[in-house]
C-alpha cells in the first residue's frame, strides 16, 4: 500500500518494460525492446531518436492508444495495461490528452464543437465556458464558430491543444505538434505546452525531431532501435542535436530492423 501511494505521489505516468512488435512481411519486427520510463508532475519530456526508432509507438503506448505485447503501463496509481477497452477509452477520456501532427480536427465542427467533441463522447454535457476558456488560453478567443477550413495551420493546431486541455488532463502526450507549422507558429505551439506545465502543474510528453523544439522541455530522453539510449536534463538545442548525431548511430551492432517502428 505505501509503494502505491508513494508511486502515486511521484509519477504522473510510467512505464515498465515496454516491448511492442508489428507484423510485417509474414515476421515480426520488433519497435519496443523494454522500454522503462518515468515522469513526474509537473515536467515536461521530450522523446527524439532516429527514424524507426519507436518514439510514436512508445507515445502510443504510454497513451492507451496502443497496447504493449509485454510491459505495463501506470497513470498514477492505476495500472492500464490489462485493463478492457471501455473502461480504459473512460479512464483515457478523463485523464489523458493527445495532440496530433496532423491535427485530427472534425471538419464540419466548429472550433468550439471540435474542443467539446471528448467530453461529448464521454457522454457529457458541453461545459461552455470551459469551451471557450481553452480556446482563449491558446489565443482564440473570438473563433469559436470558424471551422477549420476558414483557420491556418497554426490555429487548427491550437484547437487541437484546446481540445486536449479542455478537460485538464493528467498528462497531455504531443506526436510531433510542430512538425507540420512554419518556425514562428512552432514556437508559439512549444510556448502553449511549456506554460501548461508552468503555469498549471501539468505533465507534457513531446514526440520531436527537432532540437530547437526538445530545448524547451526539462528533460529530454532518447530512443534507438526500440531502446532508450541516453537522458538529457535541461540541454541547449545543440546538446540535443549532438546527443541525436551519436544516438543515431547503430547500438549492440543494430539489426536492421528499425525500419518497421514508428
Amino acid at each position: 500500500m505505501n509503494s502505491v501511494t508513494s508511486t502515486e505521489a511521484e509519477f504522473a505516468a510510467r512505464g515498465e518494460g515496454l516491448h511492442r512488435s508489428y507484423r510485417r512481411g509474414g515476421s515480426d519486427v520488433p519497435v519496443l525492446r523494454g522500454v522503462t520510463v518515468e515522469f513526474r508532475p509537473g515536467t515536461f519530456t521530450a522523446v527524439m531518436g532516429p527514424s524507426g526508432s519507436g518514439k510514436t509507438t512508445l507515445l502510443h503506448c504510454l497513451a492507451g492508444m496502443d497496447r504493449p505485447d509485454r510491459g505495463q503501463v501506470w497513470w498514477g496509481p492505476t495500472a492500464v495495461h490489462g485493463l478492457p477497452e471501455r473502461r480504459l477509452a473512460r479512464l483515457r477520456r478523463a485523464h489523458i490528452g493527445f495532440v496530433f501532427q496532423a491535427f485530427n480536427l472534425m471538419p464540419g465542427m466548429t472550433a468550439a464543437q471540435n474542443v467539446e467533441l471528448p467530453g461529448r463522447m464521454a457522454g457529457r454535457r458541453p461545459d461552455r465556458a470551459a469551451v471557450r476558456d481553452a480556446l482563449a488560453r491558446v489565443g482564440l478567443a473570438g473563433r469559436e464558430r470558424q471551422r477549420p477550413a476558414q483557420l491556418s495551420g497554426g490555429q487548427q493546431q491550437r484547437v487541437a491543444i484546446a481540445r486536449a486541455l479542455v478537460t485538464r488532463p493528467r498528462v497531455l502526450f504531443a506526436d510531433e505538434p510542430t512538425g507540420a507549422l512554419d518556425r514562428t507558429t512552432g514556437t508559439q505551439i512549444l510556448r502553449l505546452l511549456r506554460d501548461g506545465v508552468d503555469h498549471d502543474g501539468g505533465t507534457c510528453v513531446m514526440v520531436t525531431h527537432d532540437p530547437a523544439a526538445a530545448a524547451y522541455a526539462d528533460r529530454v530522453l532518447l530512443l534507438t532501435d526500440g531502446r532508450l539510449v541516453d537522458e538529457l536534463h535541461h540541454p541547449t538545442a545543440r546538446q540535443v542535436a549532438e546527443a541525436l548525431a551519436h544516438a543515431s548511430g547503430p547500438i549492440d551492432g543494430g539489426d536492421g530492423t528499425g525500419g518497421g517502428a514508428r
